[in-house]
């Protein structure tokens, strides 16, 4: 495996870890006008991801800085081309982290709904965003071969692109109830549980015909054959077996397998783009890969090292930070922070 290959696969590991983790972190933010039926209750949803979405984000982050670092003609030609969705997505992001800073200042009803609204806005579109701008990615928009993007305001919009994204959104409302229905006590709790179930077989229908229209509108098939089945395969059966623990109220192992169904999305995505990084619809000549958009042989030196040192820091920080807030929460108001 070259050092292209490498930064491929993390760059991949990158986006995968993010949608796990802020995928719940969305799920809940979707959730949170619906399960909550009062200020605690809002509150204890809250509180759930409280200690976690910030450092959920930093995958992001990371994310975009390795994309940029690695492939620096894929990030400025996928920033150009799809700027008015990033920057839509970014005031998203931005208005949901203020939200959870700003929504406990004040006591009143208005000033905490107006959060409310801003907490589920930004969690719905991003997830929305994200599922939009990855089938894009791998369906292909018009790059020139001087690897510019020339595609106008509407041309990441289509039927592939939207139901990826309605795919995406439906598997983080049921990862996120997945996770509540682990995190609260009570009433809430079985509440969450009940959402799950609701939801499940909404989120089985988008997945199905999300892969069927990847295997229509993109080349997966084409290129990688009779093995391009197995991931898909795989996502099914995450599925399956998330309704089957849900049935028992192994909310854990539920979990977990929600887990494992937005992972092999992630790979299902990146396998099927391998070795390009940003497919053209103006010819196959045309797409950007992971030769023609990297960085040179040095810089992909660096960043390496610097890799190796800081990536597993960062991940051993995080997993002993869930450790720590590991309890599960009550909707009372003298025990929540935010």
């Amino acid at each position: 495996m070259d050092l292209n290959q490498l930064w491929f696969v993390l760059v991949a590991v990158l986006y995968a870890g993010f949608f796990f983790l802020e995928g719940f972190d969305f799920g809940v933010g979707m959730l949170l006008p619906v399960l909550g039926r009062n200020d605690p209750e809002r509150r204890a949803l809250l509180n759930a991801i409280g200690p976690h979405w910030d450092a959920n984000e930093v995958w992001l982050i990371t994310a975009g800085g390795a994309t940029f670092a690695a492939f620096p003609q894929w990030y400025a030609t996928m920033f150009s081309g799809f700027y008015p969705l990033l920057f839509l997505l970014l005031l998203a992001l931005i208005a949901r982290g203020a939200a959870f800073e700003f929504r406990g200042r004040r006591p009143g009803a208005t000033w905490r709904g107006v959060w409310d609204s801003a907490i589920w806005i930004g969690s719905l579109l991003p997830a929305l965003i994200f599922g939009v701008l990855f089938a894009d990615l791998l369906r292909g928009v018009p790059i020139n071969g001087q690897m510019i993007y020339t595609g106008d305001l509407m041309t990441p919009v289509n039927l592939y692109s939207l139901v990826s994204g309605l795919a995406l959104v439906s598997i983080f409302l049921l990862h996120g109830a997945n996770f509540l229905a682990l995190k609260l006590e009570d009433e809430l709790g079985e509440r969450a549980r009940a959402a799950a179930r609701r939801l499940w077989p909404v989120a089985l229908l988008l997945v199905l015909v999300f892969l069927a229209f990847t295997f229509f509108f993109s080349d997966l098939f084409g290129r990688l054959g009779y093995a391009s089945i197995l991931l898909p395969a795989g996502m099914i059966a995450g599925m399956v077996l998330i309704r089957y623990f849900l049935g028992r109220k192994r909310d854990g192992w539920a979990f977990v397998f929600g887990g494992l169904t937005i992972l092999l999305t992630a790979a299902n995505f990146f396998a099927a783009l391998y070795p390009r990084v940003m497919v053209s619809s103006l010819g196959p000549d045309f797409s950007l890969t992971i030769y023609t958009a990297a960085a040179s042989d040095y810089s992909l030196r660096v960043i390496t090292i610097v890799a190796l040192v800081f990536i597993p820091v960062v991940a051993v920080y995080q997993a002993w930070s869930y450790w720590v807030f590991r309890k599960r929460i009550k909707a009372d108001p003298e025990r929540l922070v935010y």
